[in-house]
């Protein structure tokens, strides 16, 4: 018996992907393992920074009484490298040598640059010229105890890492990034390594969806690949979405005999959408069974990757509290694209940007098979619906792809 299934826009998609309720869970790491980790609570400064007045240059550290008069000579009575204090009081005309990012003595008030000094006998300076600043980080100067480090909901990035270290902060409590389990399916599908068979391709898709998956900011707990069985699959399934937060498969998603995903979604606690008007990638599927989001890819390579950034990169970020990285635009259509389509046209293509006028470029084949531009395309442009060819120059919605 004919399925039928009734197809959805592209925007609708997004949309009812985006009102899944998703779990929010948290886990307390190390600084050290936090890069690119979002935070799931504000950090504050547990002390004053820097707690210790600091020296800006290498130098003297002379009196504010005795910053006067220049040429100015001094009796150094003391040095103070890096790391190291000096508590002896300064009298007057009295200097110490001191280190850039040294402790300053409490009762000094300048930090003379070395370069506008003159070493004289008996350990004696001159200073030629004054100084314009005191040259001198006090304390709390950049933060204050429990003045706000980094808030809520940011992305720590290699520079927020090393703020939190400069303030003795070890764990951060991060959200925890999505599970996701990869299912590939499909009797004609081959194993790396394996001779070339007639009839049989190699599974680009389980290589190329996982690591879509960790480049986004998810986990890939484990990669399968099937053949058409449907107890296999329901195996597979029932495993991993107790397992997982996201599971993706790809192939078997139509209507045909071996469809058995298109299946298991029409039978799902909540389907929804079936088809898509859009094209490639028309059949990308999503469910939901036991609070757990299948999302179900085409099995070809061109439409898989098309998918995935419309609608699987957005719902990763969500995880985490985060934006999609994909930047949505409107650009011109710079190269001429002759076709007519029923559904909405998906194009893999290339982008330039003027001034933040961006053209775009269709960057080779077009098939939903066909995987000879993944590597080069930069970007997805949409060519709507008509059956009139689009006209060069005309206005495109347009997505940046992250990554890129």
């Amino acid at each position: 018996m004919l399925t039928r299934r009734y197809p959805i826009s592209i925007t609708e998609a997004q949309a009812k992907i985006n009102q899944v309720a998703l779990p929010t869970k948290t886990e307390t790491i190390p600084v050290t393992d936090a890069n690119h980790r979002v935070l799931a609570e504000t950090v504050t400064a547990p002390f004053a920074y820097p707690h210790f007045r600091r020296s800006g240059v290498d130098g003297f550290a002379i009196r504010h009484e005795d910053d006067h008069d220049y040429p100015h000579e001094f009796k150094v009575v003391g040095n103070i490298p890096a790391g190291s204090t000096f508590h002896q009081p300064l009298g007057k005309d009295e200097a110490v040598r001191i280190m850039t990012g040294a402790d300053v003595p409490s009762d000094a008030g300048v930090a003379v640059m070395l370069e506008k000094t003159r070493e004289l006998a008996d350990n004696c300076i001159n200073i030629v010229v004054p100084e314009k600043h005191s040259n001198i980080t006090e304390i709390g100067e950049e933060y204050q105890t429990a003045d706000v480090l980094i808030e809520k909901d940011t992305e720590l990035n290699p520079g927020g890492l090393a703020g939190l270290t400069a303030l003795g902060v070890q764990t951060v409590t991060v959200y925890r990034q999505p599970r996701v389990a990869v299912i590939t399916t499909g009797s004609e599908l081959m194993a790396p390594g394996e001779p070339v068979q007639e009839g049989k391709i190699y599974n680009s898709n389980g290589v190329q969806i996982p690591y879509l998956v960790r480049e986004n900011g998810g986990v890939v707990t484990n990669v399968e690949q099937l053949i058409d069985d449907n107890e296999l699959l329901q195996a597979s399934l029932t495993k991993a979405i107790a397992e997982n937060d996201i599971v993706i498969t790809d192939g078997g998603v139509s209507v045909g005999d071996y469809d058995f995903i298109g299946d298991t979604a029409r039978q799902a606690d909540e389907l929804l959408f079936n088809k898509i008007k859009q094209r490639p990638g028309s059949v990308t599927t999503a469910f939901v069974q036991d609070d757990t989001l299948v999302m179900a890819l085409s099995g070809n390579p061109g439409a898989c990757f098309t998918a995935f950034y419309l609608y699987v990169e957005p719902l990763l970020r969500r995880f985490v509290h985060q934006p999609s990285r994909i930047k949505k635009v409107s650009s011109r259509l710079a190269a001429p694209y002759h076709k007519t389509n029923g559904f909405d046209r998906i194009l893999r293509a290339t982008f330039t940007e003027d001034h933040s006028q961006y053209a775009t470029y269709p960057n080779g084949p077009d098939r939903s098979g066909a995987l000879s531009n993944l590597q080069t395309t930069t970007c997805l442009i949409k060519i709507p619906h008509s059956n009139r060819p689009i006209e060069l120059n005309a206005e495109v919605e347009t997505w940046l792809l992250p990554f890129k």
